[in-house]
């Protein structure tokens, strides 16, 4: 078969004018014969009040003398590629009974997904959650923003749903965004997996409609402008969820979980686990209740604490010999202009995922998480180390846009604690900041100067973190790092001219914590039995949607190894 992306038609469209396109876009003739089926349909609605459909169709030929590879290369577009049809299904039981049920420590995206499938196959896990649900949490984040004051056991960190709940709330939908765990499964199958994963949030509630899908000429003059800077442009269709959606979206997957058997318990932390014979038979829980640790005894525990247990999972790598290796830490800034500066990669690409390598040290440099009418937030870990994000509400918007700049750091012998050397840059930069997010012009960087306060009071670009306090974020960042950024936004002013205009915010420090990656095979098993790693945590995933198919993937394994 053959597999068309990306066709647009009003919708007020008829069937004949849908065939009219596939014949068009695959060059065929007129009298060729062919049956479609839909597989995609989203509404784009940018245009109002003119909307549009936009459909991924795949194509079967009547005539199979017709070679599709040859139709492929004839058609010459990115939108039609060859179509091999695999369709994911929840695997038949195993028939090695399970004595005690499955441990899931961790209700972020991975073990919500795994839960579910493991559901949905007729196990009944225990979700094992140091924060607390979905709805407290709302109310605990609420109170946070409104006045400055943190509950350490619910925040944007902890809790159900996991960090990205409170994040932009957006689904990457391409295997090349979100982290290594194609590298391990295979792209293809990847892939099939991410759109089957994709599927389950569109029945939780996603909204169907997809950003960055758009294939006309201002794409094409971004990439040009973008090779000429010497960065690469990745293309990833979005699925905005939006910060308070996603809220929504993860209380209903609590509900059905709970309805489906699933036990979950909040508040009640994983101190550690059980280990006898290298094997793993449980783990050691206490709850807020309990004035110790108890033992919760399991056939299968699966850990995905997410970012911000990466520092956790990684002293029990190191206490139990699991296999691991150094991961990798982010350290850069969150950047805020005006929409009218970001206005034509707002329309055409929602999000756009460039990756650089600027001189001298040729570091991987890259933009992440983009939002288009957004707010700058700050982020509280429970040690008190305040770090920077960006939110994009559904229906709330600024007159800014935000997107982080993060720099990736591969540590080498004999140093082995790079989340430990991201958390003391950001402590350095708190400490001038008197425990606030700092915050300084592009511009006064470059002159080798401080931000004061009443110049941000007199600039364009006015900040969406009210409590960020203007000064000097080059006194904390390590020199590579902001040669690094500076070097970059040069480039990425290429593409979108008056991106490093004087006013051009920069906000410090934005972190990302990636565990160590975990060593585990295709079927996700790591060295110890019985023991397995998922998500942001396992340092195989970044971000919400790759961490979701780990978790289904996971889930997977475990019913096919395993009977109910």
């Amino acid at each position: 078969m053959i597999k068309i992306n990306q066709i647009k038609l009003p919708v007020t469209h008829s069937d004949e004018a849908l065939k009219k396109k596939i014949i068009k876009m695959l060059k065929l003739n007129a009298k060729t014969g062919f049956t479609y089926r839909i597989l995609k349909k989203s509404l784009d609605a940018r245009k109002k009040p003119e909307l549009f459909y936009t459909y991924s169709v795949a194509v079967e030929l009547d005539d199979t003398k017709n070679s599709e590879e040859a139709i492929v290369k004839r058609a010459a577009s990115s939108s039609v590629l060859i179509y091999k049809e695999k369709e994911y299904r929840i695997p038949a039981h195993g028939n090695i009974s399970l004595d005690r049920r499955p441990v899931i420590a961790g209700a972020g995206p991975a073990g919500l997904f795994c839960a579910y499938i493991l559901a949905e196959a007729g196990f009944r896990p225990i979700v094992i959650e140091r924060g607390s649900r979905v709805e407290k949490r709302t109310c605990d984040v609420q109170k946070f923003w409104e006045s400055g004051i943190l509950n350490p056991k619910s925040n944007v960190q902890f809790g159900e749903g996991g960090a990205g709940t409170f994040s932009d709330g957006k689904l990457s939908l391409c295997y090349e965004v979100g982290g290594d765990l194609p590298s391990l499964i295979g792209e293809q199958f990847a892939q099939e997996l991410m759109d089957y994963t994709d599927g389950i949030y569109l029945e939780f509630g996603a909204d169907p409609h997809v950003e960055g899908v758009y294939d006309g000429e201002e794409i094409k003059e971004i990439r040009k402008n973008a090779i000429h800077a010497g960065l690469k442009l990745v293309d990833c269709p979005i699925r905005h969820l939006g910060t308070e959606k996603a809220q929504q979206l993860y209380l209903a997957i609590q509900n059905y979980l709970a309805d489906n058997g699933v036990e979950m318990l909040f508040s009640t932390e994983c101190e550690n686990i059980i280990l006898e014979n290298e094997e793993c038979k449980g783990v050691f829980i206490k709850g807020p209740k309990d004035e110790e640790a108890h033992a919760v005894y399991a056939d299968t525990v699966v850990i995905g604490t997410g970012r911000r247990g990466a520092d956790w999972l990684e002293k029990i790598c190191a206490e139990h010999h699991i296999a691991h290796k150094p991961g990798t830490v982010d350290i850069g800034v969150r950047v805020e202009c005006r929409n009218e500066v970001m206005e034509k990669v707002n329309k055409v690409l929602y999000e756009s995922k460039l990756i650089g390598y600027p001189k001298p040290w040729k570091n991987k440099v890259r933009t992440f998480c983009q939002n288009p009418g957004g707010f700058v937030a700050q982020e509280n870990y429970d040690n008190d180390l305040a770090v920077v994000n960006g939110h994009s509400f559904k229906e709330k918007k600024s007159p800014n846009t935000n997107l982080a700049i993060l720099v990736s750091h591969n540590f080498t012998e004999p140093f082995n604690q790079p989340i430990a050397y991201a958390q003391k840059v950001g402590e350095l930069t708190n400490m001038l900041g008197a425990g606030h997010i700092m915050v300084q012009r592009y511009g006064d960087i470059l002159d080798g100067k401080r931000t004061w306060q009443k110049e941000l009071a007199q600039s364009n670009v006015k900040p969406t973190l009210k409590d960020a306090v203007a000064g000097d974020i080059t006194a904390a960042m390590p020199y590579r790092a902001m040669t690094n950024i500076i070097e970059f936004i040069k480039m990425l002013d290429m593409v979108v001219p008056g991106f490093a205009a004087n006013e051009t915010l920069l906000y410090s420090p934005e972190l990302k914590f990636y565990s160590n990656k975990v060593k585990m095979d295709e079927n996700l098993d790591t060295n110890i039995r019985g023991l397995h790693c998922l998500g942001d945590s396992s340092g195989w995933t970044r971000g919400l949607m790759m961490a979701s198919v780990m978790g289904v993937l996971m889930g997977r394994k475990l019913a096919e190894k395993e009977g109910c």
